[in-house]
C-alpha cells in the first residue's frame, strides 16, 4: 500500500494515560491479522498481475520482430536465387585496362560489319538490314572532316565540331517492372538540351554535316524481359535499345555502312535525329555523367542491361576488353540490388555500344530500324 494514503498521527493531544481512556465500548474495533492480510494481498496481485502481462507482451514484441526479420531474410535469399545466372567473359577487378584512348584518337570501323558469325570490333548485322549499308553516301556527312588522320584510319574526337544550339525538350520516359516485364514508355526527348535541327547554315557543322531534319516527340514503347537468357549471338538491326536519358540507341553505322561516330556531326550530348525526326546516339553520349561499369545507363533489345566503361581511375574498359557482342559479366547495380550478370558495355571506341544480341530480341517500337 502508498504510505501517503494511511491515517495520520494525531498531533493535538498528548497520548492518553491508561486512566483517560475511551472506555472499551466507544473505541472502533481492532482489525484483525486477517483484514491485514487481504490489504495486502490484494496490491501484491495486482503487482504480480502487472509482472505476468509485460512479460507477455514483450515475448510477443520480440517473436514477431523475430519472425519479421525471417521473411526478410526469405525474400533477399529468394531474390538473389532467381538472378541471371552468371555466364560469359568475366570482368576482372584486380587487372588495370588502361586509358588506351586517353589522347582522343579513335579507330575508324567503316564497313566493319558480318552477316555471317560474331566478332570483336565488328557488328553482326541480319542480312535484310545489311543490304541497306550498300556503302553508298545514302545520307548524313557528306565530306570528311579534318578530325580524320592517319590516312583516315583514326579520327581525333577532341578536334570533331559539334552542331551549335542548347533547345531545352519537355521529356517523358517511364520504366516500370511487372512480374517478368520491363516496359519503357518513351517520347524520345532527351532529359539534357540539344543541338538546333535542321543544322543551320551558319553553323560550322554545315560544311560537313547538313543534317536536314528536326526533332519531333516519338512514342516508342519497349517490353523487354527483365529476367534475359543469356545465348548465342543474335543478328542486329538500325536499332539496339533505348537510354535512361529517354533518347534511343542505334547502332554504330550511318545510312551507308559507315562509322557514324567518326563521320556525322552530332550536338554536345552526341545525339541527332534521323529522316524520322527520331533523336537517337550512336556513341556513349558526353551528358550521361555516371559511366561506371557497375551503373545501368540503359537497355537493350533483348533486356540486357547497357552500362559505362569505368572499372576506375584510368582504367576503362575498350572494345578489346569485352566478347564479340561487346558484352562482360559483372557486378552491377540494377533496380536497387547488387547483381553480378552479362551486360553491355557502352566504350569510346568502335562499335561503342552491343554488336550483337545474347538474349531473344524485340522488335524495335520504328519496326524498319530492324
Amino acid at each position: 500500500m502508498d504510505k501517503d494514503k494511511q491515517e495520520p498521527i494525531p498531533t493535538q493531544n498528548p497520548v492518553p494515560t491508561t486512566e483517560s481512556l475511551t472506555p472499551p465500548a466507544l473505541l472502533s474495533p481492532e482489525p484483525s491479522k486477517k483484514s491485514h492480510k487481504k490489504e495486502l494481498i490484494i496490491p501484491v496481485a495486482l503487482f504480480l498481475i502487472i509482472i505476468v502481462v509485460t512479460s507477455i507482451v514483450l515475448i510477443f514484441h520480440r517473436t514477431t520482430n523475430k519472425t519479421a526479420s525471417t521473411v526478410t531474410v526469405i525474400k533477399t535469399t529468394k531474390s538473389l536465387t532467381t538472378s541471371t545466372p552468371v555466364q560469359g567473359l568475366q570482368l576482372n577487378f584486380n587487372k588495370n585496362y588502361g586509358n588506351k584512348y586517353i589522347n582522343g584518337l579513335l579507330p575508324v570501323g567503316d564497313g566493319k560489319y558480318s552477316t555471317s558469325t560474331a566478332q570483336v570490333g565488328s557488328v553482326f548485322t541480319c542480312p535484310t538490314y545489311a543490304q541497306n549499308l550498300s556503302g553508298s553516301q545514302g545520307g548524313g556527312a557528306f565530306t570528311r572532316g579534318p578530325w580524320f588522320t592517319n590516312n583516315n584510319t583514326e579520327y581525333d574526337i577532341t578536334k570533331k565540331v559539334q552542331v551549335h544550339g542548347s533547345v531545352v525538350w519537355q521529356a517523358s520516359f517511364t520504366n516500370t517492372l511487372t512480374g517478368t516485364t520491363r516496359t519503357i514508355i518513351t517520347n524520345d526527348l532527351p532529359n539534357n538540351p540539344t543541338g538546333i535541327f535542321p543544322i543551320a547554315s551558319s553553323d560550322p557543322a554545315y560544311a560537313y554535316d547538313r543534317n536536314p531534319n528536326s526533332i519531333q516527340a516519338q512514342s516508342l514503347t519497349y517490353a523487354l524481359s527483365s529476367t534475359p537468357t543469356y545465348g548465342t549471338p543474335q543478328c542486329m538491326g538500325g536499332e539496339s535499345g533505348v537510354m535512361l536519358t529517354g533518347v534511343a540507341l542505334f547502332n554504330a553505322f550511318d545510312a551507308g555502312g559507315r562509322d557514324a561516330g567518326a563521320w556525322e556531326v552530332q550536338d554536345s550530348c552526341d545525339g541527332h535525329p534521323d529522316m524520322d525526326k527520331e533523336y537517337h546516339y550512336h556513341t556513349l553520349s558526353s551528358c550521361i555523367k555516371d559511366v561506371s561499369v557497375h551503373t545501368v545507363i540503359g537497355y537493350a533489345l533483348d533486356g540486357f542491361p547497357i552500362t559505362g566503361p569505368d572499372v576506375g581511375t584510368n582504367n576503362i574498359l575498350t572494345t578489346s576488353d569485352l566478347d564479340v557482342c561487346h558484352g562482360i559479366t559483372s557486378e552491377i547495380n540494377l533496380d536497387g540490388k547488387t547483381l553480378n550478370m552479362y551486360h553491355y558495355v557502352m566504350t569510346e571506341d568502335f562499335p561503342y555500344s552491343l554488336s550483337c544480341f545474347r538474349g531473344t530480341v524485340i522488335q524495335p517500337p520504328n519496326l524498319h530500324k530492324q
